[in-house]
């Protein structure tokens, strides 16, 4: 299989790294070949702390894909959770003197885009065009064809800190693969669940990680806002290995299998036994149901309310926070949706992988959503919305995917 018709896509999380390996179906779809997966080592907060720990980590998840795929992979579509993602707006303006707006004005609004965008200590991920302008006349979606003085487009502008973006890079090069493209964790979770409908009429979506809680709103077919709170599943797993005393494998398998966030009236009668950290003879110690709900909820009632400020915060959450769609492997505590409906005040919803064909049960949860949406986001050229300026990664030049609208006028 040659690399034009295969797609491969890695999510290096705090808690765990995953490898998706797909191809196009007869239908024009995705299905996938092969999958791999690894515990995370290295990484915390989606950023990598420990280089040799963490290139283990993504060679053994790679190695098991490939095994699977029976394919040897070379390029790879990255997912970015660390650095804290931020979402900027710049609008720009470039004179066409009366003439029609063609294939060069574009060109000359993206480049005058990129110089606005430039920061020395961070990295665009994405650079989505959310509305255009002529001679001050705004809600353009296509200026192509129009004549003006001048033609003006609002930008949205995805970055993060381009240190563990270049620590992440130097991860997966050591590897040896090559990076095919960048898509923010967020962005790429809300590939993987959202349908279009939802994207056009407004929708947010929550990416509960290990190390980071990630969100990222739509309106009107595009990304229009992207944020971080550095609060993820590993903090709660961190709370429940202090509050019992119990080695953190411990803590997260019991959280894993008993996890809620409800209190039921049946809950002080359930038990089970965990260990002890330090105790030599085996001792155990029994806990209750209703205990470990009354550890996990405190930390997920304030991640809910550091969720609330952000989205409150935001010009579009009126409409684009209406809805909450809540993914990965920290949206699956029982009771989570009820709760998050009753502190956000929005209509709730879980999300998982819809997409991809041939998923099998070990990998269609939500804690997979993130992944999937990175090889949609591959097979729509690297594009999240409509369109999209380009994935400016530092290896490509400013013209090399001008976007969908771009190459339609060719």
């Amino acid at each position: 299989m040659t690399d034009s018709e295969l797609v491969a896509a890695i999510d290096v999380g705090s808690s765990k790294v995953v490898c998706l390996v797909a191809c196009e179906d007869e239908n024009g779809g995705q299905r996938i070949l092969g999958a791999g997966q690894q515990a995370s080592r290295g990484v915390l907060s989606g950023t990598v702390v420990n280089m040799e720990a963490a290139e283990h980590s993504v060679a053994s998840a790679v190695t098991r894909a490939e095994e699977f795929a029976g394919e040897t992979l070379r390029r790879v579509w990255v997912s970015v959770s660390g650095g804290q993602p931020r979402s900027d707006t710049v609008s720009v303006d470039v004179s066409i003197a009366g003439h029609e707006v063609g294939d060069a004005d574009l060109r000359r609004v993206v480049h005058k885009t990129r110089q606005a965008a430039h920061h020395p200590s961070r990295e665009l991920l994405h650079a989505i065009p959310v509305g255009y302008a002529i001679d001050g006349s705004h809600g353009i979606r296509d200026p192509r064809g129009m004549v003006g003085e001048r033609l003006g487009v609002r930008v949205h502008l995805v970055s993060s800190e381009r240190g563990p973006v270049a620590n992440l890079e130097t991860c997966i090069g050591r590897c040896h693969l090559d990076i095919a493209g960048h898509a923010a964790s967020a962005c790429a979770a809300a590939l993987g669940c959202l349908v279009e409908d939802e994207m056009e009429m407004g929708v947010t979506v929550i990416d509960f990680g290990g190390g980071t809680t990630d969100l990222a709103m739509f309106m009107e077919g595009e990304c229009v806002h992207v944020d971080s709170i550095p609060v993820g599943g590993q903090h709660i797993t961190s709370d429940i290995a202090e509050a019992l005393s119990t080695p953190a494998e411990t803590a997260e398998r019991i959280k894993t299998l008993h996890g809620s966030v409800l209190s039921f009236e049946s809950d002080n009668h359930e038990t089970f036994e965990i260990p002890l950290i330090g105790e030599r003879d085996g001792a155990v110690r029994v806990i209750t149901q209703a205990e470990l709900t009354a550890i996990i909820r405190p930390r997920v009632e304030h991640m809910l309310q550091m969720l609330k400020h952000r989205l409150g915060a935001e010009e579009f959450a009126q409409q684009a926070a209406r809805r909450l769609v809540l993914t990965g492997g920290g949206s699956q505590f029982q009771g989570l949706g009820e709760l998050a409906a009753r502190h956000l005040g929005r209509q709730v919803r879980p999300g998982h992988p819809i997409w991809l064909k041939g998923l099998d049960r070990r990998i269609s949860g939500p804690a997979f959503t993130a992944c999937a949406g990175l090889l949609r986001y591959a097979a729509r050229g690297g594009e999240l919305g409509r369109s999209e300026f380009s994935n400016w990664h530092a290896r490509r030049g400013p013209f090399d995917r001008l976007g969908q609208w771009l190459r339609l006028a060719s």
